[in-house]
């Protein structure tokens, strides 16, 4: 799905081809003409076929887009985000569409194919878009109806890793933390500015705006604000789990640095003592007496032991 034009004449919607939807009549009710943004020809379309002014097509052609809205006369200049199909190389999770929408009139230009679009191609000619205001509205509506569950998974996603949270599974945890948050980021990044795109075309003294659109747009402009806290939410708690997970695996390195450190200390005493007495030199007491191996191996057990119960009354252990 890359360049099409539809025209609603109030009964039916036709696909025409882009030149002859430049130039369509006044008689249609709607025209929506979408256009590839990465197609060298769309700058020119844009400026001498639809005859828009150098700001509009310099902001529908521009590369790097966040959410807004601005007006432009007699119509609007919107930029939304969505989740992308995803099936094209190259794409982000979150593309943007360009609109610039007006009285009978959408042109929307687009990098890469959102998500939401087939389904409002399929709204669009079965008649439910009527103005330019529907338009919007129900884009706005079909992305937020898209981005939402994933919002929601990520949650899901935190609440199993705090129900795995173990020293010894830090590094899987770690990786699945550090995903969900940086997804909440780059989400957020979007889903902030566009809640405030909506409220500003909500606002918007236009004759093409109905009440019903901007209820519509208003509510699609709450159900992003509830997802951008959802989102900070998501940010705020894989911060505060990565610090737990730093915690637990710094308590189990403390923990083995304490084992081995009683270990060393319970078998320093004991290797002086062999080493001592396994000295290759003369003189060495009850060196040749039978009883000597064992004398020696009960008086190192006997250090042992001392030490051992000496680190239990110093509560080495708990």
């Amino acid at each position: 799905m890359k360049q099409f034009a539809y025209v609603d004449d109030g009964t039916h919607v036709h696909t025409v081809p882009l030149a002859q939807a430049a130039t369509a009549n006044g008689g249609a009710r709607l025209i929506w003409i979408h256009l590839d943004q990465k197609d060298p020809a769309t700058e020119t379309f844009l400026s001498e076929q639809l005859r828009l002014n150098d700001v509009v097509v310099g902001a529908l052609t521009a590369l790097e887009t966040r959410p807004r809205c601005d007006p432009m006369g007699e119509g609007a200049l919107i930029n939304l985000r969505g989740l992308s199909l995803q099936d094209e190389p190259g794409a982000d999770e979150l593309v943007s569409i360009r609109i610039w929408t007006g009285r009978g009139c959408v042109v929307s230009v687009a990098r890469y194919t959102m998500r939401a679009l087939p389904e409002l191609c399929d709204a669009f000619k079965a008649g439910k878009v009527k103005d330019p205001g529907d338009f919007v509205s129900m884009l706005a509506h079909l992305i937020t109806g898209h981005l939402d569950p994933d919002v929601a998974d990520l949650g899901d996603q935190l609440d199993e890793c705090e129900l795995m949270l173990d020293a010894s599974k830090t590094f899987a945890l770690r990786r699945a933390i550090a995903t969900a948050r940086a997804r909440a980021i780059e989400y957020r990044r979007f889903v902030a500015p566009q809640r405030q795109a909506l409220e500003r075309l909500s606002e918007l003294q236009c004759d093409w705006l109905e009440p019903d659109d901007r209820l519509h747009l208003t509510e699609s402009a709450d159900r992003f604000a509830r997802m951008a806290e959802e989102l900070e939410s998501i940010r705020e708690r894989a911060a505060l789990m990565h610090e737990q997970i730093t915690d637990l695996r710094a308590e189990m390195i403390d923990t083995r640095a304490l084992l081995i450190s009683i270990v060393a200390l319970v078998f320093l005493p004991l290797t002086f003592l062999t080493g001592l007495l396994g000295m290759n030199v003369n003189g060495i007491p009850f060196a040749h007496e039978p009883w000597a191996f064992w004398g020696v191996v009960g008086v190192c057990a006997a250090m042992a032991g001392a030490i051992f119960a000496w680190f239990m009354r110093a509560h080495w252990f708990r």
